[in-house]
């Protein structure tokens, strides 16, 4: 495995690498993927078996254009079409009816498929140049904290995959928010970047608050997104406790969090990666406000405190 900068050649290779089945670390807006074949079924099992991924657990996949919607989606609805117009590039991935040529092994069995443009421009060249769509999952194993950076993908993932490219850091640091739009009524089923609001906004009508039945996107399991240090939510840091404070730290173990909910989420898996290296005993996170704009960040918070029971 080597990490390259994204140069012309570069992504070439990557692209290369994709289409003869291998996985690539790409960057994306959002989070680093994993990157594969989505119409590959081979390249995509391995993608599940590197992450220890379970297989009900479908994967968003990424495309170029808007014009490569229909190959791996059946229909969309012109509510699709409308939010794909003013949110695609970007973090909003639609759950769509599938095309029946699309591996059930990508979309976790269901007659559904999750998918998106992604904004960061490394990302859609490497698409484009790979002339298929890709399935990407976040670049960790499984639960796991998501990398941000090239910095922080895990060792158990570089061992595996063939080119990782180098895009920076990640301007948005959450995963994209997850619409499904497969029922009558729109449902969010991961919250993320684009809020609640703006797409109630945009869409004329409130979105769904019951969740569904079973795994129907990513990110949709109780614990999710967590540093191997058990984290808890708390009113409070204490003074000789590790954790993310919005106040002054009172020890080097304690990192100072913007109170500003986008800024905060750019910056929240790079910290809890930090404590984590730390080895301390437990990471306390003082609490966010539960305003609508933290709504992304508290339930990446939430997962991530979640016991395993």
């Amino acid at each position: 495995m080597s990490i390259f900068s994204p140069t012309v050649e570069a992504i070439q290779n990557a692209a290369r690498v994709i289409r003869e089945g291998g996985m690539v670390v790409m960057p994306t807006e959002t989070v680093y993927g994993l990157a594969c074949n989505a119409l590959d079924a081979e390249a995509v099992q391995r993608v599940f078996e590197v992450k220890g991924r379970p297989a009900e657990n479908p994967l968003i996949v990424h495309l170029a254009r808007w014009e490569q919607l229909g190959t791996v989606a059946a229909s969309w609805p012109p509510i699709a079409e409308k939010l794909a117009h003013q949110y695609w590039p970007g973090p909003l991935t639609l759950v769509l009816p599938k095309r029946p040529e699309l591996p059930n092994v990508t979309t976790g069995g269901l007659d559904t498929v999750a998918v998106r443009i992604p904004q960061h421009p490394v990302a859609r060249e490497i698409i484009e140049r790979a002339g298929v769509p890709i399935a990407a999952p976040s670049a960790n194993v499984f639960m796991g904290l998501s990398p941000t950076n090239v910095r922080d993908l895990d060792p158990e993932i570089l061992v595996e995959v063939d080119i990782v490219i180098d895009g920076g850091d990640c301007e948005v640091g959450l995963e994209s928010t997850v619409l499904d739009l497969s029922d009558a009524t729109p449902r969010i089923l991961r919250p993320g970047a684009i809020s609640r609001a703006d797409i109630q906004a945009r869409v004329g009508q409130p979105l769904g608050m019951t969740p569904p039945s079973g795994v129907r996107a990513p990110g949709m399991y109780r614990r999710h997104y967590a540093p191997s240090t058990p984290l808890v939510l708390a009113q409070e840091v204490k003074d000789d406790e590790a954790g993310l404070v919005f106040g002054e730290p009172e020890n080097p173990r304690q990192i100072k969090m913007p109170r500003e909910a986008k800024a905060y989420a750019v910056l929240m898996y790079g910290a809890l990666r930090r404590l984590d290296m730390m080895k301390v005993e437990r990471i306390v996170v003082q609490e966010p406000p539960a305003l609508p704009e933290w709504e992304a960040v508290l339930d990446r918070l939430r997962k991530a405190s979640a016991s395993m029971a």
